[in-house]
C-alpha cells in the first residue's frame, strides 16, 4: 500500500491561490500565487478530494491561472465537452472570487493539490525509491560500492 503524506507534512509546500474569474466567461477558475514552480502552457496533476486530475497552466497579464482540471490528460488539453472538475468542487463548495483556496506543492511543476482552508487532507506518495538501479541492485545484493551487480558467483 503506497505510503501518504499529510497536507502539513514538511516536503509539502503551501501557499494561498485566490477565486478568480477570467476573461469573459462566469465559470470561476484559480488565480495561482506567483512563487509556485510553473510554466505557461505546461501540464500538471491535480489532487482534488484525493483524485488526481490533469490541468493545463494558464497565463494573463496578471499571472498564472488554473481554469480546469480534468479526469484525462487529453481532455485538458481539449476541453471541449469534458467534465471541469475544479469548476464542480468550487461550487459545490461556494467558492466565490477574492475567495481564498490552498494549493499545495506535492512535486514542484508536477503535482499539486487545492483544498479549503483550514482542511488537513493527505496525498498518495508517488515517488519511487531513491537511487540509482546500481544502488538498489547493491542494496540486495549487500554489497558496497564496490560490489559487481553481474557477478554471480
Amino acid at each position: 500500500m503506497p505510503d501518504r503524506i499529510p497536507s502539513d507534512h514538511a516536503s509539502v509546500r503551501t501557499e494561498r491561490a485566490e477565486v478568480t474569474r477570467s476573461g469573459g466567461t462566469r465559470r470561476p477558475c484559480l488565480r495561482l500565487p506567483a512563487d509556485l514552480d510553473l510554466e505557461a502552457g505546461s501540464f500538471v496533476r491535480v489532487v482534488i478530494d484525493g483524485a488526481e486530475r490533469h490541468a493545463e497552466i494558464r497565463e494573463d497579464r496578471s499571472g498564472y491561472l488554473l481554469r480546469g482540471a480534468y479526469d484525462l490528460k487529453s481532455e485538458a488539453r481539449d476541453p471541449g465537452r469534458a467534465e471541469n472538475r475544479l469548476v464542480e468542487w468550487l461550487r459545490e463548495r461556494e467558492r466565490e472570487p477574492g475567495d481564498p483556496v490552498e494549493i499545495d506543492e506535492i512535486e514542484p511543476g508536477e503535482r499539486y493539490g487545492i483544498r479549503l482552508p483550514g482542511e488537513r487532507t493527505f496525498y498518495r506518495d508517488t515517488s519511487g525509491p531513491g537511487g540509482s538501479l546500481q544502488d538498489i541492485a547493491s542494496d540486495l545484493d549487500g554489497g558496497g560500492d564496490d560490489a559487481d551487480p553481474f557477478d554471480l558467483d
